[in-house]
């Protein structure tokens, strides 16, 4: 390996399904609710994100779980068939987590929550196979984990590649529609350095949803608070609470110059945010 490639980012952009991007989709807190998540798009269109039977709606884990997921799915050359495979251990500790029993199981259940959650569309969600037609499905249309046997693990310590606390393998398959509006160039595209190095799942969420209206070619975005809840989603309703709620992912944003500006204002009686946006890093072009 040359100097020069190992001086190389080792982290690249992360491609994201730019229609899956501007709905709601994961909960910013990790709470047991199990609402549906419902949403209106200016155009008519209707949305919702319907947790499996018994089980509460992606959170905050599940979206950096998400993040990940496609990133490595872009690594891998975006394979045809959808499918990514990865260890457990080597998965969370991409992710910046500690990799232990608890998080192993935290990790389980997020990507069977992106297998089994119900995202369901009506004229909400464009489609590079459908257009605006109605359409159901789930971020992962397959999820596979083989825990390996005692017997094998106690033998890992002869494999100088393998950690000998690795639970398990997985494969997970990405969902034909989301695959296909990755194939059509239908994307967004964020800086995995940058994203994770925002402590707040909010600033996280924020991000993925500017870089939607950095897409549409636009310097600025102008949003009225109570729409933006909706569309991140944030239960907090009234102005005052949701300011509070913002206010330190506000700050994440302008420190990683993700944002030029961002001020809250009133107009009409309708409080709004108005976001000047950021140069975009080389990694992301």
């Amino acid at each position: 390996m040359t100097l020069a490639a190992r001086r190389r980012p080792a982290v690249r952009g992360v491609i994201l399904d730019r229609s899956l991007e501007e709905l709601p989709l994961f909960r910013l807190s990790d709470s047991a609710d199990d609402t549906p998540v419902s949403f209106s798009t200016e155009n008519g269109g209707r949305w919702r994100v319907i947790p499996a039977p018994g089980d509460r709606l992606p959170g905050t884990f599940d979206q950096d779980v998400y993040v990940e997921l496609l990133h490595r799915y872009n690594e891998a050359g975006s394979p045809a068939d959808g499918g990514v495979t990865f260890t457990l251990h080597a998965f969370l500790r991409s992710m910046g987590r500690r990799a232990d029993g608890r998080t192993y199981e935290q990790l389980r259940a997020a990507l069977s929550r992106l297998e089994r959650t119900t995202l369901e569309s009506v004229g909400a969600y464009w489609s590079a196979q459908s257009g605006h037609e109605d359409i159901s499905f789930t971020v992962l249309s397959t999820v596979s984990v083989q825990r390996r046997r005692v017997a094998d693990r106690e033998q890992l310590h002869l494999f100088g590649n393998l950690a000998a606390g690795e639970p398990g393998d997985a494969r997970v398959t990405l969902s034909a529609t989301v695959r296909a509006n990755l194939a059509a160039r239908h994307t967004i595209t964020l800086s995995a350095a940058r994203y994770h190095a925002l402590s707040s799942p909010v600033a996280r969420r924020l991000y993925r949803i500017l870089e939607v209206a950095r897409s549409d070619g636009r310097l600025s975005w102008r949003v009225p608070l109570e729409r933006l809840a909706e569309q991140l989603p944030l239960t907090q309703r009234y102005p005052s609470h949701l300011q509070r709620v913002l206010q330190p992912a506000h700050e994440m944003l302008l420190s990683a110059g993700l944002v030029r500006d961002i001020a809250v204002r009133q107009y009409d009686r309708v409080w709004s945010v108005d976001y000047v946006l950021g140069s975009r890093p080389r990694e992301e072009a």
